[in-house]
């Protein structure tokens, strides 16, 4: 194994390799895959418009310059022993788990994670609130990637009535609180809120409906959140008003398009850390040890899984 390299972070690389968007180190300006700065759709999600879609063979190449960067931010934090955690939000069918897959895809599963925690438990309902999150943050090198977190309580828990007025309320004044501690305790924490417009998230429903392997997605809790969507918006705007703090702020994913939005993110939360290339200098391959005597058991005494699928496939 080599030395590893300390270069300077990505935003240093040449202008054909950096990832997307490009950030100007001096004056924090952003620029598009074109070079040219930012323009941001502010439009809301009930009059927001569909825009043309980046084409597969731009977002695969683009996709693959990120993972390259994945794969170094993520060595980077296991040798300086960062703690990062990135808390993904928004509404049923906004794309936060297919940001996510693609995230964790280049990484090392040993060192980032999810976490996507089902409904509490009777034990756990009799917790403090944020006890069952914390067991999941991570340790010095680790990633943890939250899909959906303690949130719940002021999004699907306070629009279904499953909390009381009074646990509401503690949230949003313990809430900026807990998130400051975790800051301060070293935890890189990141939310990302993945905004899709009604049109949008009535569309995926329907595909998902369509789709049998999608049904699985879909649940009585999602169509009733569907029939609830002012009162989800009015949630959403409590919550930012209260936890959109400094130390921890929200990020907001514009989700209409999922390719634009898994590389938006990935863009985004590559930007947030200073990360160096820490890439292993490449190995020799040693010889493959010869055979000096060694007979091989015969192959029918094996077990083999049936070749139903081969080259002469129509």
């Amino acid at each position: 194994m080599g030395k590893k390299k300390g270069t300077v972070a990505s935003s240093s690389l040449a202008a054909d390799d950096r990832p997307l968007p490009v950030i100007t180190a001096k004056s924090g300006a952003v620029r598009d895959c074109n070079g040219q700065p930012v323009v941001q759709d502010f439009a809301p999600e009930d009059v927001r418009q569909r825009r043309a879609r980046i084409k597969r063979k731009v977002y695969e190449r683009e996709l693959r310059k990120l993972y390259i960067e994945l794969v170094k931010m993520q060595e980077w934090v296991r040798h300086v022993g960062m703690k990062v955690v990135v808390v993904f939000e928004g509404r049923d069918a906004a794309g936060k788990g297919g940001a996510i897959k693609r995230i964790t895809e280049p990484m090392n599963p040993r060192f980032a994670r999810v976490v996507a925690l089902g409904v509490p438990t009777e034990r756990e309902k009799t917790q403090w609130y944020f006890q069952r999150y914390v067991t999941h943050l991570p340790a010095a090198g680790e990633i943890v990637l939250f899909d959906r977190s303690w949130y719940n309580r002021a999004g699907v828990e306070r629009v279904m009535g499953f909390c009381t007025d009074q646990e509401y309320r503690e949230f949003l004044r313990s809430c900026p609180e807990f998130e400051r501690m975790l800051v301060r305790s070293g935890i890189h924490l990141i939310k990302y809120w993945f905004s899709v417009s009604d049109e949008e998230q009535e569309r995926r429903f329907q595909d998902r409906i369509d789709d049998p392997t999608k049904r699985w997605k879909l649940s009585p809790m999602d169509m009733e959140a569907r029939t609830r969507w002012v009162e989800y918006s009015r949630a959403k705007d409590e919550m930012f008003k209260y936890t959109d703090i400094k130390q921890a702020p929200w990020y907001v994913v514009n989700a209409d398009i999922k390719r634009h939005a898994r590389l938006n993110c990935i863009a985004h939360l590559l930007s947030t850390l200073p990360y160096a290339d820490l890439t292993p200098e490449p190995i020799d391959l040693p010889p493959r040890q010869e055979e000096t005597g060694y007979i091989r058991p015969p192959f029918t005494d094996q077990t083999f899984v049936p070749e139903v699928y081969h080259g002469q496939c129509q």
